[in-house]
């Protein structure tokens, strides 16, 4: 059979490529998880093929479809503990109270229920969380769960390194979760080789565990936990890193951590068992009940969420809680980048008369986030929403305040 000309070579390998160009569009509409990234993949792929298609092969097709499946292999294994931590909290669990719609659907999206008699300690700034979360662990008799986006081996990581590789010496068991692309070469450091030493079990979320997945560069597990004998949790936006204690040339650093006593320690606690079993593929070993009374007077929902679940379920508690203010919404962060229908949901809170004001840094650490904080934040202001800059140092807490009545 005689080979084609050069020129109908080329003809071929064009027709190929822009059938490939419409299979990909076809594709994002499926599949990407938003109208306005489909449509912005759409147009690129059907008018700059040979840019495009290479991108989204790499970049944009199935993105968390194999993120879908393995969470759901997580959620089948730890079925049993959740089923456990719901019954370990039933007798704290609160009634819906005056506003049903809200409670119902805050309910079903963290899959579990918000409970009562917890005490919450709000510690403003590195050198109260850290000394607060130090002093738990010095306390810890049976384990030690522990869980930070960024884990440095500086100043502040020997110290805490000290304790949790004491602590493992002693018979207690320590989990430490580190996130791979927060932390890179954690494991490559003397504080991770002497954690390994002393019989700490460590483990890295890794973006691409599970059949099919790829690296994915948003997604990762910003969580901060620390849990000390199911009795205390500490929550919050700090990492272990002397900048978290205003060392650094940003000078001080505001962030803000709870520390948590009561029932609502087991929703953090199955929230550590979830991450864990995805990183490992095994369970923690953990005697799964409540203990103690409930020590406060304060209602706690932990409201886990990442971007395999089958609901964007930050995204829907955040229009949730807009929806039902009725005189505030205080916001503080230093990544203010909210797609358009929160924005919209602001604007509509703020023309109904609920005062909306949002806090970003004046100093961003990221230059590119700084200007789009600016861009967004200027679309608020018609609406009469007010915006403040941070300007004592760098602004790293997320706060979020709905009335009185929700943090």
């Amino acid at each position: 059979m005689p080979a084609l000309p050069y020129s109908e070579l080329i003809a071929v390998a064009v027709v190929l490529f822009y059938l490939l160009a419409i299979g990909s569009a076809i594709d994002a509409v499926m599949t990407v998880r938003t109208a306005q990234g489909a449509i912005a993949w759409v147009i690129s792929l059907l008018t700059l093929p040979y840019l495009s298609v290479p991108l989204y092969l790499v970049f944009g097709r199935n993105r968390f479809n194999g993120y879908f499946e393995q969470r759901a292999e997580i959620e089948a294994q730890t079925e049993a503990l959740s089923e456990d931590t719901l019954a370990a909290v039933r007798q704290h669990i609160l009634p819906p109270g005056d506003d049903l719609p809200l409670y119902n659907s805050l309910r079903r999206l963290a899959r579990l229920p918000a409970t009562g008699g917890n005490r919450v300690e709000l510690l403003i700034n590195g050198h109260a969380t850290f000394r607060s979360i130090m002093e738990g662990m010095e306390g810890a008799e049976r384990y030690i769960l522990f869980q930070f986006y960024i884990i440095r081996d500086d100043s502040l990581g020997a110290r805490i390194g000290d304790i949790l590789a004491r602590k493992a010496t002693a018979g207690v068991r320590v989990y430490l979760l580190y996130d791979e692309i927060g932390s890179p070469r954690f494991n490559r450091t003397p504080l991770f080789r002497r954690l390994q030493r002393a019989g700490v079990r460590l483990a890295a979320f890794n973006t691409t565990q599970g059949r099919r997945n790829r690296f994915q560069l948003n997604f990762r597990n910003h969580r901060k936990i620390v849990v000390v004998d199911g009795a205390c949790a500490w929550i919050g936006g700090h990492n272990v890193g002397d900048e978290y204690l205003g060392l650094s040339r940003r000078g001080p650093w505001r962030d803000t951590h709870l520390r948590l006593e009561g029932p609502g320690v087991m929703g953090a606690e199955l929230a550590f068992a979830t991450d864990w079993r995805w990183a490992t593929q095994r369970g923690i070993d953990l005697e799964w009940r409540f203990r103690g009374d409930a020590p406060g007077n304060s209602a706690v929902l932990i409201f886990p969420s990442d971007p395999a679940s089958v609901f964007e379920e930050a995204g829907l508690m955040y229009h949730e809680v807009i929806a039902s203010a009725r005189r505030r919404i205080w916001i503080a962060s230093p990544y203010f980048v909210p797609d358009r229908s929160i924005i919209s949901a602001l604007q509509l809170a703020a023309l109904r008369g609920v005062d909306v004001r949002v806090l970003i840094p004046d100093r961003p650490d990221k230059v590119v986030v700084g200007m789009a904080n600016w861009a967004f934040t200027r679309e608020l202001l018609p609406a009469g929403i007010r915006i403040y800059r941070y300007r004592d140092g760098f602004l790293h807490q997320k706060v979020f305040l709905m009335d009185d009545r929700l943090a």
